[in-house]
């Protein structure tokens, strides 16, 4: 018998989308290291992918991220 049982974080009324079954959830039914959210809609649940892809698409594109051009590592390692 295991003296702590493992729950996940949540609360009900919040939604997460569930990267395992590809479905929307109210509440905490998966572990957080499956899920997105919280949400405060279904709604918003539902378009979780696209709006981490464009979140993604975003952050690759914004030149505040990334470092200052250097010298390309290809060409120095034949040299």
């Amino acid at each position: 018998m295991a003296l702590f049982k493992k729950r996940t974080v949540g609360k009900p009324g919040e939604w997460f989308y569930c990267l395992e079954h590809k479905k929307v959830e109210e509440g905490p039914e998966c572990p957080a290291k499956d899920r997105f959210g919280p949400y405060t809609s279904r709604q918003e649940a539902q378009h979780a992918m696209e709006t981490a892809q464009e979140r993604n698409l975003e952050w690759e594109n914004d030149p505040k991220w990334h470092d200052r051009p250097g010298p390309d590592p290809d060409e120095n390692a034949n040299g």
